[in-house]
């Protein structure tokens, strides 16, 4: 009889937090790595997560924490990992035990600035993982709704389908519907351009823009992820599937979405800094632009993206943001 395997989370956030809740629900024990010994140490005495989804009470019993990210690698067998991306090359560093071996599972929604790689491809080129032991999790899924136990669907992708079938049963609940997927590239870009969407929709919103432009900002968006994904990495898929047009739509239109709130601010006239600090909480969407910009630019055929652009001119070049949108009204359809 084959040996349960072992998962471990790293990372501390709320999204971190939302995924060892939903390991909880199948497996005995779940490593859970963090940075903050103050993290730690409350969850021990207080079990829950004094930062991030306080309300999520934890047996820590089930718990294996640990500030020692060498410790939680060589304990688990599948690594979840949700760092932020901008933050992902400076806790890889501290790598120092052998990981090709193990199954990692990208929970990140970006690309790591230092390498300009998706989170999948880096540890394939850097760790030397081989494709079929790199996964993706993908929503519509918000971390808050799977605090409060409400309906939520994932999309494991890898390309062992065994693997994200392994993957899938651990993460579903009553309240979290799973499917498997094979798109792992395009997921990944998926949940990364998402994000730029979503502040996007939330610049709109707080330039005074309605619900009549949001859908239009939308189903424009959804198009352009469609051409920005096909150019990257061309197959088959569905553009309309949930795990790419529901988490567009949820994280374009949902009140927890931080990267609508961050576009939001922005909007109403925020410092992209005075947004960051206002929120404390990163928006991940904001380092996605200039990836995907880049990504774009650097392409020989570039591909259209107005919406990205746009976003673009405004969190990097410090375009004023009512000429940059009025602009970007007129090439949408």
């Amino acid at each position: 009889m084959e040996k349960p395997l072992k998962y471990a989370v790293f990372g501390a956030g709320s999204w971190a937090t939302a995924i060892v809740k939903m390991l909880c629900e199948n497996l005995n024990e779940v490593g859970w790595y963090m940075r903050s010994v103050y993290i730690k140490e409350h969850l021990l005495k207080e079990e829950h997560n004094p930062s991030y989804l306080s309300s999520v009470e934890f047996d820590v019993s089930m718990l294996k924490l640990s500030n020692d990210i060498n410790e939680m690698a060589t304990y688990a067998d599948v690594l979840i990992f949700v760092v932020p991306s901008a933050f992902m090359q400076s806790e890889l560093e501290k790598l120092t035990v052998d990981i090709s071996n193990k199954t990692i599972v990208s929970a990140v929604k970006g690309i790591i600035p230092e390498s300009g790689l998706l989170v999948g491809e880096h540890f394939h080129d850097i760790y030397h993982i081989p494709f079929e032991n790199i996964a993706v999790i993908a929503g519509p899924c918000h971390a808050e709704e799977v605090a409060l136990e409400r309906l939520s669907y994932l999309t494991i992708s890898c390309a062992d389908s065994k693997k994200a079938k392994e993957i899938a049963s651990k993460l579903s609940s009553e309240y979290i519907k799973t499917k498997i997927s094979d798109d792992v590239i395009g997921l990944e870009y998926a949940v990364m351009l998402k994000n730029i969407y979503a502040i996007a929709a939330g610049i709109a919103h707080g330039l005074g823009y309605g619900d009549n432009f949001q859908s239009v900002l939308m189903s424009n968006a959804i198009r352009e992820m469609k051409r920005f994904i096909k150019k990257m990495h061309k197959m088959k898929r569905n553009i309309n599937n949930s795990a790419y047009l529901g988490d567009l739509l949820v994280t374009g239109y949902s009140t927890f979405s931080r990267n609508r709130m961050f576009g939001n601010m922005i909007g109403k006239g925020y410092t992209v800094k005075s947004a960051m600090m206002e929120m404390n909480m990163v928006a991940e969407g904001y380092y996605a632009t200039k990836s995907a910009h880049l990504l774009n630019e650097n392409n020989k055929k570039k591909t259209r993206l107005p919406i990205i652009d746009a976003v673009y001119a405004v969190l990097y070049e410090g375009k004023e943001t009512k000429k940059v949108f009025s602009k970007l009204v007129d090439k949408l359809d």
